[in-house]
């Protein structure tokens, strides 16, 4: 299992918002082109990427706005902690998701940083469609109502 200080599985950040703010209709797992003073902090659990988002430039995957603090050990050869950072997947999925932005509007959006089983740092995306506020609010609706009955159908048995 991959080594994140304090973690099990490999979760080094996860975007909790993204399924509240938008209806993920597919997922992609992608790699990410790194430094080393990078992945030394993703190791020790810090990254945020709750206001990232994934674009398509160039014919290239690209994740913004994504936080990787700067590693204390790594000293002068340190990284930028919000960077542009190249994702990398096959050609036919960065064409798919770019038909899927430029002509239905969708958006990418990172759900998961994560360590895989060999070690390789990967980045769940999703392509969504943004959701209006009653959508949330009925999205809320449901939740609550199953955890509700969850809890009931444990309780009855």
């Amino acid at each position: 299992m991959a080594h994140v200080k304090g973690r099990k599985d490999g979760l080094v950040a996860e975007n909790r918002r993204a399924r509240f703010d938008y209806v993920v209709e597919d997922t992609l797992e992608a790699g990410l082109v790194l430094v080393g003073s990078e992945v030394k902090s993703l190791r020790e659990g810090k990254a945020n990427i709750a206001e990232a988002y994934v674009t398509v430039e160039n014919g290239e995957l690209v994740l913004i706005n994504s936080d990787i603090p700067t590693y204390a050990g790594a000293n002068r050869f340190n990284h930028e902690p919000r960077r542009h950072r190249k994702l990398l997947a096959h050609a036919r999925e960065i064409a798919r998701l770019s038909q899927s932005v430029e002509r239905e509007g969708r958006t990418i959006i990172p759900l998961k940083l994560y360590f895989n089983d060999d070690g390789i740092a990967k980045l769940l995306i999703g392509l969504a469609k943004g959701r209006k506020a009653p959508d949330k609010r009925d999205a809320s609706k449901d939740r609550d109502w199953q955890r509700d009955k969850a809890r009931l159908m444990r309780e009855k048995g």
